[in-house]
């Protein structure tokens, strides 16, 4: 590979973990990929991902082709215009169980991703949760493995604020569509520009 193996993000503290490095021969395998970057995927699960799906990105066109393999993509079932469901879809897909197992343990963490996963447990209930974020995790894998992404995590309450911003744009237009206007109650002045 031509980076170099990044330091690891913390000491491995499974008690079933394998007794010898995992991480140097994965980043050879890969062509310098370390996908124990990600948070939540240590170096046995990159190790179980890579013996289910390989090293080859090339098989799937998009990020979007690949999440759908894994079945974690919804399965829209649309009918007249109308969405009937958006299950995904039963599989015994064994990546598809390896990224959930990892996004379980990401609730505890105070990453963007544990920001991603929480916000969603509360809306929308901890099983759906659990498959979002393990789709989220099947991109990240994807642009690891093809070569476009090294990742770094921006933290908890980066996400948090982006989030914000996010909900501060929506609110803004759906206000502007009704004839109304957003105002701060703490300084009492109109909310005009996107708030950071």
């Amino acid at each position: 590979p031509s980076t170099a193996l990044p330091t690891p993000r913390a000491k491995p503290t499974k008690k079933h973990a394998p007794a010898f490095d995992i991480r140097t021969p994965l980043h050879v395998l890969t062509g310098g990929a370390d996908l124990s970057q990600i948070h939540s995927i240590g170096p046995h699960a990159a190790l179980q991902l890579i013996a289910e799906i390989g090293t080859d990105m090339s098989r799937w066109p998009t990020e979007h082709h690949f999440a759908s393999w894994t079945t974690l993509a919804p399965n829209n079932k649309i009918s007249g215009g109308r969405l009937l469901s958006s299950r995904t879809p039963p599989s015994a897909n064994r990546a598809a169980a390896i990224l959930r197992r990892c996004a379980m343990s990401l609730g505890r963490t105070s990453t963007a991703l544990g920001a991603f996963y929480r916000r969603l447990a509360i809306r929308i209930g901890k099983a759906r949760a659990i498959t979002a974020t393990a789709r989220k995790l099947a991109l990240l894998v994807y642009r690891a493995l093809s070569g476009k992404l090294a990742y770094c995590d921006p933290g908890a309450t980066a996400y948090l604020k982006f989030n914000r911003a996010r909900e501060l744009k929506s609110l803004r237009r759906r206000a502007k569509l009704l004839g109304f206007e957003l105002v701060d109650l703490s300084s009492g002045e109109v909310l005009l520009n996107p708030v950071s």
